[in-house]
């Protein structure tokens, strides 16, 4: 654990104090016992999960700068991932965490009670039904997702959650320049600009990461998010 705060200090030049780092170890040890019986996700090993999860995680930082957000929304968040590590980090932080999946939003309910993680809403729900419902759209600061979809699609279920002049980050792999340019005419549609497609270097990891992040100029078309499923059947 010494290293991996030596790595988030020396990256983000963050320092994680001991109940931050408490938390995370808490959070550490809960996805390898409940790994072992949900198979929450396929990254197992105590060393993996602090970079590939946690540090990952925080990397959404580097779009924020000294104007972090107030509040939040985490779509398929599976095991919590961005949206528990940055509330770890920030505890005012009013987040929301969208995931489908029973088992994991369990798991995500499970670790906010015992970290005493307060304003925190788990939604077991499709983004689709969530972006058109009045309660949600339009109401967040930043939208965050993970591992969730081609951006032409993500864009859909992103860029409504999110107030005007607010933003979106799309966590991406060496597919993400790629993406991006292909997803443009979508995220104009639904009231974005592709405003910064940022590289992140995680030690240790050696696969390339990116961060897309997405401004919200103009508000969303009453249409989108279509229905659920028509999104990824029919990207934009």
């Amino acid at each position: 654990m010494d290293q991996f705060v030596r790595d988030t200090q020396q990256l983000l030049s963050i320092r994680l104090n001991d109940s931050q780092i408490n938390a995370f170890q808490i959070y550490e040890l809960e996805l390898v016992r409940w790994n072992e019986k949900f198979n929450l996700t396929a990254i197992r090993e105590i060393d993996q999960i602090r970079y590939k999860h946690f540090l990952d995680s925080l990397t959404c930082v580097m779009a924020w700068g000294e104007t972090r957000p107030k509040s939040l929304i985490d779509v398929g968040t599976g095991a919590g991932f961005p949206g528990i590590p940055l509330k770890i980090l920030y505890p005012n932080l009013q987040l929301t965490l969208v995931e489908s999946v029973g088992k994991k939003s369990k798991f995500c309910q499970h670790i906010a009670d015992l970290l005493n993680l307060q304003n925190v809403n788990i939604i077991q729900d499709r983004v689709e039904v969530i972006g058109q419902d009045p309660k949600y759209r339009e109401k967040f600061d930043w939208a965050v997702a993970r591992a969730v979809a081609n951006l032409t699609v993500l864009s859909e279920f992103l860029v409504p959650l999110i107030k005007l002049g607010g933003g979106a980050i799309a966590q991406k792999g060496e597919s993400g320049p790629a993406e991006a340019q292909k997803a443009n005419r979508a995220i104009h549609i639904l009231g974005g600009s592709l405003r910064q497609l940022l590289p992140v270097t995680i030690p240790g990891v050696a696969e390339e990461r990116y961060l897309v992040i997405i401004k919200k100029i103009a508000r969303t078309p009453n249409t989108y998010p279509r229905r659920v499923g028509i999104p990824a059947k029919h990207p934009l």
